[in-house]
């Protein structure tokens, strides 16, 4: 009985926290990376405050990756567009980025990621090499589905729990706590709270002379398969 409770804890431990690369390998961060630069990731877009992040990134000459939702695409697609024309990076975020993603069997998460595959291409020209899971969540199902699809899959080290907590500056302080060289920092593009988080956060990592760097310079992958 102990063992068990002990293999269920850990299995859940696995899928339930990304950084665990418990079920399949995951880049959370670049350990290597001592200088003071850092990777800035948006979740769940685009959506109607996009732009305005897009405009404050390129006040501070930042360049982030943004793992979109097909869905979000679809009903936004200037906005995705604008986002790729401005130089950031583009990632699979799912098509659907449904709440049941979890209970998914391989086909259904093989179709949720080439569906966004290739409607992502059909803007680009190219497909996606990065992949994050929607809420961090892996199991053996999307495990063998991303076997298929050869994704590089996507974490963080720098989580801002941007859609939980309500308090700007809880949110700005704990991600301030966690910066470190070759991190990877979790924020949503889905609320205005977040504009401003990140617009303190910017002039923070500026004070403190971090760079952001893009996240394929920061991991030394391929962003795209051409």
């Amino acid at each position: 009985m102990v063992v068990w409770l002990f293999w269920l804890g850990l299995t859940a431990y696995g899928a339930f926290d990304i950084r665990a690369n418990y079920f399949t390998k995951t880049y959370c961060s670049n350990l290597s990376i001592s200088t003071k630069k850092i990777t800035i990731t948006f979740d769940d877009g685009p959506t109607e405050f996009t732009s305005q992040i897009l405009d404050v990134l390129k006040q501070f000459n930042a360049k982030a990756t943004f793992f979109c939702i097909g869905i979000q695409i679809e009903k936004n697609p200037e906005i995705f567009k604008r986002i790729y024309d401005e130089g950031h990076l583009i990632g699979n975020h799912s098509y659907s980025h449904s709440n049941a993603m979890g209970f998914f069997s391989v086909e259904r998460v093989l179709n949720e990621i080439q569906q966004n595959d290739q409607l992502i291409a059909s803007y680009l020209n190219k497909k996606p090499k990065f992949y994050r899971p929607p809420f961090g969540v892996t199991n053996p199902k999307i495990a063998r589905a991303l076997a298929v699809t050869q994704h590089h899959v996507i974490g963080w080290n720098n989580r801002s729990l941007d859609t939980v907590i309500n308090e700007e500056n809880t949110i700005l302080n704990r991600i301030k706590k966690k910066v470190n060289p070759g991190g990877i920092v979790l924020l949503h593009d889905t609320s205005f709270k977040t504009l401003q988080v990140l617009e303190q956060l910017l002039l923070f990592l500026q004070t403190e002379n971090y760079e952001v760097t893009p996240l394929d310079e920061l991991l030394n992958l391929k962003a795209y398969e051409e």
